[in-house]
């Protein structure tokens, strides 16, 4: 009997699992994952979003952070997301052998959220790197972390998919698994069955804050290209030329009239910016760069942002029911650095339950808008109001708002309840909160 074309064979043998040689890799590879433990100031010297987890930590947490990390070289060099060290007053890395070491921060990509650390030790351990490209879903990987402090504890799981978009990290195509990650695992590596780094674990999906079934990796070919400019220059520079894309579905591929839905649609060109010199147009459908194809949007976006600054890039559209070659000069863009008056948290009244900072240019770029707040922290208060971190105020009762002296005076303006307008997963939404404490009218 044969069921879906497959033999039938004994289940165990078809899927062998647990992996026979899980203990292996980890005796081999545990020794070069590492406890990160972090010191902060007060919430509202801050200057760092979290939104690189969908779920926000906790609310009321300690301003310590713990997490994981791994090494990558004999010398102590770590790899670890930029979420769990930024704004660190004193940074700790603890190692399986129980050794501890005063960390130095070499540099952080806050987009991509990498961090590379150093420790001051020679003949250490190190991770074997893999390619995440040669993964599939179905495939066994398992993960070694610090879940809530318990360090160098192991979980395993399989890849449910790959090149999985999140809200802000639109360039980044995510490995989606099931192992079991919690606060503490994230900046701990993802392993393949033959013990090779494929990921860095970076975010989960849960309405708990805990664990529910949906986990994210950072691929670790990116993070290895982020950390050999934090190597060389402390700071990640992208290639962009300028555009905003969408998916091409079926009914967008039957209007186009392309052979099939793929590629990156082009719904906005910047006035004066690399792809308006270059000849790109609203309405083309970026079908490759430079040669290599574009299966969803955020293929476009990613391959661009590999290109080195000044480079011509060639890119193949789709435009009047023909293909098109376009090359564009490519501009560059630093990640903005977490420091300097641009990047200053201020508080809001303590009231409100919620620490923000002014955006950055880049991030206003990235964004597309023309000002605006990053809450970066809120209390249960906050939360249950509806506030999250990651969120971009943008206006108060119909009142723009780019900094957070505006946004005080204009709840000392209002009366009762105000409206907050905010930008969340690239959709506005309208949020209600009690400007004044105690008001009959909240």
């Amino acid at each position: 009997m044969a069921l879906l074309g497959l033999a039938a064979v004994p289940l165990h043998a078809a899927m062998p699992w647990p992996v026979p040689g899980l203990a292996a890799l980890v005796k081999a590879f545990g020794p070069a994952v590492v406890h990160i433990g972090v010191e902060r100031p007060s919430v509202p010297a801050r200057r760092f979003s979290d939104r690189w987890l969908l779920r926000a930590p906790p609310a009321e947490a300690d301003e310590s952070s713990l997490g994981s990390g791994f090494l990558v070289s004999a010398d102590g060099l770590i790899l670890t997301n930029a979420h769990v060290v930024a704004h660190g007053t004193q940074i700790r890395v603890k190692l399986p052998d129980r050794r501890e070491f005063r960390a130095r921060l070499i540099g952080l990509d806050a987009l991509a959220d990498v961090a590379l650390l150093k420790i001051d030790a020679t003949g250490l351990p190190t991770v074997r790197i893999g390619d995440p490209a040669d993964v599939e879903p179905g495939d066994g990987v398992a993960a070694i972390g610090s879940p809530y402090g318990f360090g160098n504890s192991v979980t395993a799981g399989i890849v449910s998919a790959k090149g999985r978009l999140l809200p802000g990290a639109e360039s980044m195509q995510f490995l989606q698994t099931d192992v079991p990650i919690n606060p503490g695992n994230s900046g701990g590596p993802l392993f393949n069955l033959r013990g090779e780094v494929i990921g860095i674990n970076s975010r989960i999906y849960s309405r708990s804050g805990g664990y529910q079934g949906l986990s994210f990796a950072i691929p670790i070919d990116a993070a290895m290209r982020i950390k050999d400019q934090l190597l060389a220059t402390g700071t990640v520079t992208r290639g962009r030329i300028g555009v905003s894309v969408q998916e091409v579905g079926q009914a967008l591929a039957d209007t186009f009239r392309l052979p099939r839905p793929a590629g990156a649609l082009v719904t906005d060109v910047e006035p004066r910016g690399a792809a308006a010199r270059g000849g790109l147009k609203t309405g083309d459908v970026i079908l490759s760069v430079q040669g290599r194809e574009v299966v969803q949007a955020a293929d476009a976006l990613g391959f661009i942002a590999e290109q080195v600054p000044g480079q011509r890039a060639r890119l193949m559209v789709w435009r009047d029911r023909a293909e098109h070659v376009v090359e564009v000069k490519v501009e560059g863009y630093d990640t903005p650095r977490l420091q300097g008056d641009a990047a200053a948290a201020a508080s809001v009244p303590s009231r409100l339950g919620f620490a923000v900072r002014p955006l950055a240019p880049a991030e206003r770029q990235f964004l597309r808008v023309e000002g605006g707040l990053l809450v970066q922290r809120v209390n249960v208060a906050a939360s249950r109001a509806g506030v999250q971190p990651g969120d971009v105020i943008l206006a108060l009762n119909g009142q723009p708002i780019d900094s957070a002296e505006a946004l005080a005076q204009a709840l000392e303006g209002a009366d009762g309840t105000a409206a907050l307008l905010v930008q969340r997963a690239g959709a506005r939404i309208f949020v209600p909160i009690c400007a004044q404490a105690g008001s009959p009218k909240c």
